[in-house]
């Protein structure tokens, strides 16, 4: 009997014993839970802006964290066609304009071509949305969101419906995702709704 009883003690302080150790590790040991999925912070500058240069059909304000560039292919056959850069954010607006010449059809064709270039992302894009803009100055655009993993997050277009047509892409030349994007992209848009706001066309060599 004493040494069922001397065996079941020692069983008792081995216990006792692992319990503590046990206790002890978690007291040393660091909390190696995982951590929550996140971004690093990315420092943005303030939006101011600077007049578009350049003898074009068309004006309006840009960021002055940008450049404009023209494409040499299309220097001679498109020459109001130009790129505003971001060289900080690897961003570029693409603006192409074309003349509507009072032709109702060729003016139909222009906006059916931004709708068929912009489904050509429907394949990566998760939703594109689609909103009329209105601003004081009598501009009206059509801006597409495309929401997901693509490379074009939004795009837009705008017409006087007479004698000029304007569109503009977004693009981003990085394999960063989108959601780590999403502050430029915000960056960006709120530039392309001043751009908008401060659009003017040139008509009979003066500025409606």
């Amino acid at each position: 009997m004493r040494l069922r009883k001397h065996h079941f003690i020692k069983i008792i302080v081995s216990l006792l014993l692992v319990i503590a150790a046990l206790a002890g590790y978690s007291i040393i040991t660091p909390d190696y839970l995982p951590k929550p999925y996140g971004h690093p912070y990315i420092p943005l500058p303030a939006h101011t802006y600077v007049p578009l240069p350049g003898d074009l059909p068309y004006r309006f304000e840009i960021s002055a964290h940008a450049t404009v560039r023209r494409d040499p292919v299309y220097a001679t056959s498109e020459p109001y066609w130009i790129t505003i850069y971001y060289q900080a954010f690897k961003a570029e607006v693409q603006i192409t304009y074309k003349p509507v010449k009072a032709d109702k059809q060729l003016l139909r064709s222009y906006i059916e071509d931004c709708y068929k270039l912009c489904m050509k992302h429907q394949v990566r894009a998760s939703a594109i949305d689609s909103d009329i803009l209105q601003f004081p100055t009598g501009v009206t655009a059509t801006f597409m969101t495309l929401q997901g993993q693509v490379s074009s997050p939004f795009q837009f277009y705008t017409t006087d419906g007479v004698e000029h047509f304007l569109r503009g892409v977004v693009y981003f030349s990085t394999s960063q995702e989108n959601d780590y994007l999403a502050p430029i992209i915000q960056f960006i848009k709120e530039d392309i709704i001043h751009l908008l706001h401060t659009l003017r066309w040139k008509k009979g060599g003066d500025w409606a």
